[in-house]
């Protein structure tokens, strides 16, 4: 505790670091402000030039906007009928899996039903042929 105490400025190795860094950061602030400066006088230089080509320039930015849009949507549109593709042939397979059950269920129903039909039938014809039938519904 009372090495803390006595410790109250910054350590060696930190004011080193700040000594090491300082010029380094001083050398990067100059070279970004010489480029900003840079840049404004060669958009100076360059805004007449903008001016006299701009019926020029303006479509050609137009059209590569356009171009550059089209790849971008033919790719999203891309993707979209593949993941749709997958999608849908996943849900196909999963079906098929569960089919075989569903058809034997349809099928004992059907059994069934056919079996109570035939049933109604030859009792209706030894009652005679006053009752309607049944009606078969097909459904799980």
């Amino acid at each position: 505790m009372a090495e803390r105490d006595e410790q109250k400025g910054p350590s060696a190795s930190k004011i080193l670091a700040v000594i090491a860094l300082l010029p380094l950061g001083g050398t990067l602030l100059l070279l970004s402000g010489l480029t900003f400066v840079g840049s404004m006088v060669g958009l100076a230089v360059a805004t007449p030039l903008f001016l006299l080509f701009s019926p020029v320039l303006v479509p050609a930015a137009i059209g590569i906007g356009l171009a550059v849009t089209g790849f971008l949507s033919s790719g999203a549109l891309g993707v979209t009928a593949l993941s749709s593709l997958s999608w849908f042939l996943n849900y196909l397979r999963r079906l098929a899996a569960g089919m075989p059950d569903y058809l034997q269920r349809m099928t004992d129903k059907l059994g069934r039903e056919t079996k109570e039909m035939g049933q109604d039938l030859q009792s209706q014809a030894h009652e005679g042929w006053g009752k309607p039938t049944k009606r078969i519904q097909i459904g799980v």
